[in-house]
């Protein structure tokens, strides 16, 4: 999803409660806390050799310890504020794609990808998930493209590739 797609939700959901789903059937709890905004710049070389470069949005999101137990979550319109004043003071690139990053004690850290979202009459709920990582050079490393490439390493030492 692209930053720009979130903040129009947002704002045609304002008066929704704003939860985060970080697996299936389990929610960020409602203490969550946006604590930061990163404007990221990707310049990249993968294992082939290629270059790229590419913008991303992340968004923290943090349990408060002092609000657990909380039952009521942050409106879209309270957190639209609030990246509305992130935008004013470092403009956010609004085809960028956005992520959330989050973790708690059962759940490691990550950058999760916006998987899908859906919305009732209360709440806006946003799906997040992991993306699996991958290796973007398979022809120039011998991958072979139809095989399960997860169960392959993708630079071998005798691929020519690295």
């Amino acid at each position: 999803m692209k930053t720009s797609e979130f903040l129009s939700l947002l704002q045609d959901h304002k008066e929704k409660s704003l939860v985060f789903e970080y697996q299936p059937g389990k929610l960020v709890p409602a203490n969550y806390h946006i604590t930061e905004v990163k404007n990221i710049t990707v310049d990249s070389v993968d294992c082939g050799a290629r270059t790229d470069f590419w913008k991303e949005t992340i968004i923290q999101l943090w349990e408060s310890p002092s609000e657990i137990g909380k039952t009521e979550f942050m409106s879209a319109l309270k957190a639209l504020g609030i990246l509305n004043k992130v935008d004013r003071m470092k403009p956010m690139t609004r085809d960028a794609e956005i992520k959330f990053e989050y973790s708690n004690a059962h759940f490691h850290t990550a950058q999760l990808f916006v998987n899908g979202f859906g919305h009732d009459t209360d709440r806006l709920v946003f799906n997040l998930g992991v993306q699996k990582t991958d290796c973007k050079a398979k022809e120039e490393c011998g991958v072979p493209l139809t095989s399960n490439v997860e169960d392959e390493a993708c630079c071998s030492p005798s691929s020519g590739c690295c």
